[in-house]
């Protein structure tokens, strides 16, 4: 018979009243089949293959495959030897910048772990993995791994800890209930968000069909060769720290541009800045944002009216019109600007472009009149993507309003399912 392992008391905060009857606590190893850690190397990644899913790719609290890497057949055999992910199995953070958080091994699909993940995998007779998530990613558990992280320089959990840490146990039936309810406000996100990379993939055909390269148009009136920087001006970014507070306004940054080709507002977070700054770095609908470091060449346009700044790794393009800002953002995202960041990306540790290199690039430019035909094909797309990224976050921000409420059984799953279903 194995010993009981310890469970680490979760933080005086967690809870004011006592837990509805039949409801338990338990440290994670006892209701886990397994907790297995990552390889401790660096995976030679490659441009098909399964994926290795590291903390960036989660840190929504679930997996997203746009921006996640791949590793070829022989890594991921390599790094699968402890444990293969499949479904009903758990990906966690358990250092960097997102550490402590979870997300399901996605359904037919192959993947592995990067550095700074481990692999849960729940005892279904004890607890529902779904169930298992959202406790893991809830407020309460947030407060309580932000205080048993370890080391001075990077935020951890190292395993023996992940091991003890608190979980809350309702009967299964009622893990699962909650599960369900909280997941169908998750399933109608990822609807909205296949919705939203299906609109943006057409976004971008559409550029390439109106404004395809190699083409000579030097024949073509209207038509003038250039550079970026003669249809924007350049402007760097705010220097501060963050917080997820509402200190002040939103507070863009290269994360939160670098993964998607829009902008997730629910989860940028927040900074301080005075009047002056504010009416200083504030973005405006048509704005486009270019990582300078961390991931250069990296963009993003504002496309809805939203109080926020943009942070100094950030460098903003500013047009003369809506027409201009969405051609100028189709070309960035175009294989050619592509190759031009891949050549003129510099420093030795990290890479980086200053502004005047990000708008150096040379290009063909149109007459007015093709950049407002080619605005007025993909308006109606980017109003379709906005529109299910708007009903996303409202989904989002009713999850995180009911998960603590469920979570501690101040709401009942009935009541709850009610709420969603108006919602769903």
């Amino acid at each position: 018979m194995t010993e009981m392992m310890e469970v680490s008391a979760p933080s005086p905060s967690l809870w004011s009243a006592a837990l509805p009857g039949e409801w338990s606590w338990s440290p994670l190893g006892e209701v886990t089949l397994g907790i297995y850690d990552c390889p401790h190397s660096t995976p030679k990644l490659t441009d098909d293959g399964p994926y290795v899913v590291r903390t960036q790719d989660i840190i929504s609290g679930t997996f997203r495959k746009a921006g996640a890497a791949k590793v070829s057949r022989e890594t991921y055999l390599e790094r699968i030897k402890r444990a293969e992910p499949t479904q009903g199995d758990l990906l966690y953070s358990r250092e960097g910048t997102y550490f402590g958080i979870a997300a399901e091994v996605p359904e037919d699909e192959e993947v592995c772990l990067g550095q700074r993940m481990v692999l849960i995998r729940p005892d279904a007779s004890v607890v529902n993995y779904r169930y298992l998530r959202y406790w893991l990613n809830s407020p309460f558990m947030a407060s309580h791994v932000h205080g048993s992280k370890d080391g001075s320089v990077a935020e951890r959990l190292n395993v023996s800890t992940i091991r003890k840490l608190p979980t809350l146990l309702p009967r299964l039936v009622e893990q699962e209930a909650i599960a369900e309810t909280l997941g169908a406000l998750d399933d109608k996100i990822a609807v909205n968000e296949c919705i939203a990379a299906t609109a943006d993939e057409l976004t971008h055909a559409l550029f390439a069909q109106r404004f395809p390269a190699g083409v000579d148009r030097r024949r073509e009136s209207g038509w003038r060769p250039g550079c970026l920087s003669d249809i924007c001006v350049t402007q760097y970014g705010y220097t501060a720290s963050s917080s997820p507070e509402p200190v002040g306004p939103k507070f863009l940054r290269v994360k939160d541009i670098n993964k998607r080709n829009w902008i997730d507002w629910y989860d940028v977070p927040y900074c301080e800045i005075d009047r002056a700054g504010n009416e200083k770095y504030s973005v405006s609908v048509g704005d486009i944002l270019v990582a300078r470091m961390a991931d250069p060449g990296k963009s993003a346009i504002v496309e809805e009216p939203v109080d926020a700044v943009f942070a100094s790794y950030l460098v903003r393009l500013k047009t003369e019109s809506l027409a201009h800002s969405y051609f100028l953002w189709g070309f960035l995202k175009s294989a050619a600007y592509e190759r031009y960041v891949a050549s003129s990306r510099g420093g030795s540790v990290q890479a980086n472009m200053n502004a005047k290199v990000i708008v150096a690039a040379e290009l063909d430019i149109p007459p007015m009149d093709r950049m407002e035909e080619y605005y007025r094909q993909v308006a109606p797309l980017r109003t379709r993507l906005n529109s299910a990224l708007r009903e996303s976050q409202t989904l989002a921000a009713l999850r995180d309003t009911l998960l603590p409420q469920l979570m501690s059984g101040r709401l009942r799953v009935k009541d709850a399912e009610k709420i969603v279903e108006d919602h769903v």
